[in-house]
């Protein structure tokens, strides 16, 4: 075995000075073997454990066979042993491997359990007597310890140990070290497997799934008997799908999805008719898993009929793997009267991958009537088909479901250029009840547009001669499409005469979601009419320098602004926030600048010197400010 490169390169990336006997080491400036030389020599001196430790990590790097004996000897030592067997389990060559077999003989306990942990990671072939005859130690945490070490070497020697100390057993064994052995069993069965030796493989495993050991045990060794068997592994696959024990049925489930065959997904078709209904529905996910055409039958026929939940899980199955021949049993079904089973259909039918169903869709779109007009046209939405002439056709129907999924669709799919249709549906709707429908399909088309600024002139072109109910929806959408557009469309209103649209607008201008709103609010604050709006007004503005990234001192200047513009003692305190949680000099100034209102000077105050402390660098000039205001920190 080589020196490993990543050995090499954990220490390349850090220089460091390290005085061993009396000389100064730098990683790089001397070579391996002299670095391992004196790590050796540090080891064989009376250096402080905490240098040995050190030195035991660096062998873990640079060390070779010459090192073992010495990390040997630190085996038995309570505070070095972990540190040796660092070194030891990576050092190439049969010496380190020969320097922990030999230490089982003397240690006891956890020591002896490290160790036996460290022959397990080096898989050390030569150990394997040793490990065996550790299984029968009356300590459990080294039998269980020499259990999984071997099952790490897995070679036939290691697998004959472990299977014949199962099927013996030993009277002062706890359910922990049977456990533990059994987990050595199935560590030999995997690497079995993976030599291509899946009949022992099942064997062993049909050995730990009948053996009186911990449930985890017997769900792993299930697992593993069903898969190395392959096909022929479906009746027990199936066997345990009817379980009662719900561990072993959802380990069945599981593995449903990992073993591959036709001969699976037909038994698992074939275990829908005699599942349980929650079962049931959880077979159907794990046939959806498998994504395998041969089972599409079983599931359309599930979702036709049946228990409910088997039917709802049938059709999440289908929207993830049907395809064009499920639109007719789908549309079926969404047609019921059932409002769940009526949206999981849809919702499958908005899901099904195959690009075949839109034309589907659309082709039945043309010549529907009654509910199944509106189910079409509701999946047309869904799924992003392109039909705004039937949708807006649609619009016309004298069934007001179908014009309210004639809203809906077209607020996702309608184009920028038939916008101002749903437009004149929200001003002048053929259909008062069709009224909210078009405000929130407008909405939803709105903040799609590509061109947002586009789109708000339109919108904004509509306020004129609207009912003020209307001019508030129109507004309410605008705030959220955002843009200059929108945002000259909402100061205008609120400076109207319109209590409703002043009321409407100042509160949608508090809430504005982009900074270009700042200067609008504060004109409002200052001019704005009525001390209501004026209020709201300031308190976006205020906001916007609490929560909006922005330069220091853009935000400083805000903040005086709004000190300027604050008249109240709460928006004062508002004011005082921001500055606390942006601490500058300017934010300072403003905070000493506070103390002089009687009102606030107590919060005031607190907030100066909350500032001060933040502001650890510029000592002086803080000092300087506070004793020309006179006040002590």
């Amino acid at each position: 075995m080589k020196q490993s490169y990543f050995r090499e390169l954990l220490l390349s990336s850090a220089c460091f000075a390290f005085t061993l006997t009396g000389s100064s080491i730098c990683m790089g400036q001397v070579t391996t073997m002299d670095k391992e030389a004196d790590l050796i020599g540090v080891l064989k001196s009376n250096a402080p454990a905490a240098d040995k430790a050190i030195a035991c990590k660096r062998l873990a790097i640079y060390g070779t066979a010459a090192a073992a004996p010495e990390l040997a000897k630190l085996l038995p030592d309570e505070s070095l042993s972990s540190w040796a067997r660092i070194a030891l389990e990576v050092i190439p060559g049969s010496q380190a491997d020969e320097a922990l077999r030999n230490a089982t003989a003397s240690l006891n306990g956890k020591l002896l359990v490290g160790t036996i942990n460290s022959i397990g990671i080096r898989r050390d072939a030569a150990s394997v007597d040793v490990l065996n005859g550790k299984l029968n130690d009356k300590n459990g945490d080294v039998v269980s310890a020499a259990a999984v070490a071997l099952g790490s070497i897995g070679n036939a020697s290691a697998t004959e140990s472990l299977r014949r100390s199962m099927a013996t057993g030993s009277p002062h064994r706890s359910l922990a070290s049977r456990s533990s052995i059994a987990e050595g069993c199935v560590l030999c069965a995997e690497r079995a497997m993976n030599d291509g030796n899946a009949t022992l493989a099942a064997a062993i495993y049909d050995e730990v799934r009948k053996a009186d050991v911990s449930k985890q045990r017997i769900v792993e060794a299930t697992r593993g008997a069903i898969l190395a068997r392959k096909k022929e592994g479906v009746p027990l696959l199936i066997e345990h799908l009817r379980s009662s024990d719900l561990a072993l049925f959802q380990v069945a489930l599981a593995t449903a999805r990992e073993l591959p065959g036709r001969e699976v997904d037909n038994a698992l078709a074939a275990e829908l008719s005699q599942a349980v209904p929650d079962r049931a529905a959880l077979v159907i996910q794990a046939i959806a898993d498998r994504n395998e055409a041969t089972t599409l039958s079983a599931i359309v026929s599930a979702a036709a009929s049946g228990p409910k939940e088997v039917r709802l899980s049938a059709l999440n199955a289908l929207g993830r793997m049907g395809d064009a021949s499920c639109v007719a049993p789908l549309l079926s079904i969404a047609a019921e009267s059932d409002s769940q089973l009526t949206e999981a259909s849809m919702k499958a039918l908005a899901d099904l991958p195959d690009q075949s169903v839109s034309k589907d869709i659309l082709d039945r779109l043309a010549k529907a009537d009654g509910k199944m007009l509106s189910v079409l046209v509701s999946v047309v939405g869904q799924r992003r088909i392109e039909a705004t002439g039937m949708l807006i056709k649609a619009l016309g129907n004298s069934d007001r479901s179908v014009r309210a999924a004639a809203l809906k669709s077209l607020g996702t799919t309608v184009p920028a250029d038939k916008l101002s249709v749903l437009v004149e549906q929200v001003v002048a709707p053929g259909y008062a009840e069709d009224l909210v429908g078009a405000q929130q399909a407008l909405k939803a088309a709105a903040v799609r547009m590509p061109d947002r600024e586009s789109c708000a002139a339109l919108i904004t072109k509509a306020l004129d001669g609207a009912t003020v109910p209307t001019k508030s929806a129109l507004l309410e959408i605008l705030a959220s499409v955002g843009g200059t557009n929108a945002l000259q469309a909402m100061n205008a209103a609120a400076k109207s005469s319109d209590e409703t649209l002043k009321d409407v607008s100042s509160r949608l201008l508090g809430d504005w979601m982009t900074i270009d709103s700042a200067p609008v609010l504060l004109e409002l604050a200052k001019t704005g009419p009525a001390d209501k709006y004026q209020t709201r007004a300031l308190r976006g503005y205020i906001r916007i320098a609490r929560q909006f990234a922005m330069p220091d001192p853009d935000r400083a200047a805000m903040c005086r602004k709004a000190w300027d513009a604050s008249q109240q003692p709460a928006e004062q305190k508002l004011v005082l926030t921001i500055l606390e949680r942006y601490p500058n000099m300017d934010n300072l100034q403003l905070a000493i600048k506070a103390t002089k209102v009687a009102e606030i000077k107590e919060d005031a105050t607190k907030s100066v010197l909350a500032i001060a402390k933040k502001l650890e660098g510029k000592t002086e000039q803080v000092q300087k400010l506070l004793a020309e205001a006179g006040i002590k920190p």
